[in-house]
């Protein structure tokens, strides 16, 4: 038995018809079109009409993800569900013979897995669909899956037949039929998925420190979604308030939203390739990610204050339980799947996209282009387009435009780093309002210990 799809779970099966229109082969952008790209990135409102008009005819013939009848098809064109019927839990749990305590990233990976988020999957990967992932970054079936999905476990007396009950912080969130269990080569699989076998790597640091000795995969059944500060909606319901036959992006990011963030976005969809009437999901991933980012209800609350002091219909919110590697190029095709799964026909896919440096050097592990690239190369086969976001810079001039037109027109641009924004949030001195929200600022202070004298 694999881990991918099969006739146990419940399923969204999207009909042959449907399907057809949604797969059609997608034009590339012609050459000549790129030169469109720079008005796309004008400051809003600062189009001219010709240059809108001119845009969208140009690009009326590509085949959009998203058709009249439907939205968009999930990965291996089923959205999985596997969720256990209330009558049917009890008896799931009480053939358990064993019962393991899954970590935060567990957790995450096993409510990702039982409202669909991983779909085709149906449950953790077993050996074989491990090795598959790891080696080519396809299943064994040839579909593609950017990062392999298992359980860890230091236990010696799992065995593959044992039916374990899956716990977390006090409840039964699942029970999982052990298909195999086998000690992974990490080295190897850090070298394929991360491109460095090196400790400096925060996942690897993670596979190797943290995760057990031994995986075991095999099929899950879902009992109960964990208890989280935050609610995650799953595939299914952000599907049901996403607009039909609309494109629909997707805005990935781990860290509290700014104002060149919301820019970049919302300029997303005027991009040539995004159609008319599109929204865009903003879409945080809200489980562990690396330990100097903020906790994650921090951002939550981040989330939740600028849905509310923006108000605009052409967003959605969400967020996403899923525990990040910083991966790079392998986590650019992982979030892509993932945000298909979600609805979205488009990806926005920014500069050194879940990348990360050495703990010790600080050395980039990968190119600022490497996400880019991979993502653009797989995503046809994939059903989705790809969005690279804009370099945004704030001008005393203009306001936000992209740096090739402040460098251009020898505007002065205002910046401000990282490290002094959390100087200035610590001592309680002003932030600039052309570089944060008001309410997100008010957020991060409140979360912020004050500087002592």
């Amino acid at each position: 038995m694999t881990a991918i799809a099969g006739s146990s779970a419940r399923c969204l099966v999207i009909g042959k018809q449907q399907d057809a229109a949604i797969c059609k082969p997608r034009p590339r952008t012609p050459g000549h079109l790129c030169s469109l790209l720079k008005g796309a990135q004008l400051p809003a409102g600062r189009r001219t009409n010709l240059q809108r008009s001119s845009t969208r005819h140009l690009m009326a013939t590509r085949a959009v993800a998203a058709t009249e009848e439907a939205l968009q098809t999930p990965h291996g064109n089923k959205l999985i569900d596997l969720m256990l019927p209330e009558d049917k839990k009890q008896s799931a749990i009480d053939s358990c013979t064993e019962t393991l305590e899954c970590s935060d990233r567990n957790a995450c990976d096993v409510e990702l897995l039982t409202v669909g988020g991983f779909s085709p999957l149906e449950g953790f990967l077993n050996e074989e669909e491990y090795h598959s992932v790891v080696e080519n970054m396809r299943m064994t079936n040839g579909l593609l899956f950017g990062l392999p999905v298992v359980f860890d476990t230091h236990s010696e007396k799992i065995k593959p037949g044992d039916k374990v009950l899956l716990t977390y912080q006090g409840q039964n969130i699942a029970t999982l039929t052990v298909d195999s269990k086998w000690m992974p080569n990490k080295p190897v699989e850090a070298l394929k998925c991360y491109g460095t076998s090196s400790i400096e790597h925060p996942a690897v640091q993670m596979i190797s420190m943290e995760r057990g000795k031994y995986y075991i995969g095999g099929k899950v059944e879902g009992l109960e979604l964990p208890k989280r500060v935050f609610p995650c909606a799953s595939p299914a319901e952000v599907r049901s308030t996403l607009p039909r036959g609309k494109d629909v992006l997707a805005f990935q990011c781990r860290n509290p939203i700014h104002k060149a963030h919301y820019e970049l976005f919302i300029r997303a969809l005027e991009a040539p390739n995004v159609g008319e009437g599109a929204v865009c999901l903003v879409h945080p991933t809200c489980g562990p990610t690396q330990d100097d980012d903020i906790p994650g209800i921090v951002r939550y609350r981040t989330y939740e204050v600028l849905k509310e002091e923006v108000n605009n219909p052409k967003l959605r919110w969400a967020y996403l339980p899923y525990s990040m590697h910083m991966a790079g190029p392998r986590e650019a095709i992982q979030h892509m799947i993932i945000r298909r799964n979600y609805g979205c026909t488009h990806f926005i896919i920014g500069r050194d996209m879940a990348g990360s440096k050495s703990s010790v050097t600080g050395k980039d592990f990968y190119g600022a282009y490497d996400a880019q690239e991979t993502a653009a190369k797989n995503a046809e086969e994939l059903h989705m387009q790809t969005v690279p976001s804009l370099n945004i810079t704030y001008t005393e001039e203009q306001g936000y435009v992209t740096a090739d037109v402040a460098q251009e027109q020898n505007l002065h641009q205002l910046k401000l780093s990282g490290t002094k924004f959390r100087q200035l949030l610590r001592s309680g001195a002003d932030i600039p309002d052309w570089f944060a929200f008001k309410s997100v600022v008010d957020v991060l202070r409140e979360a912020t210990p004050a500087k002592s004298d």
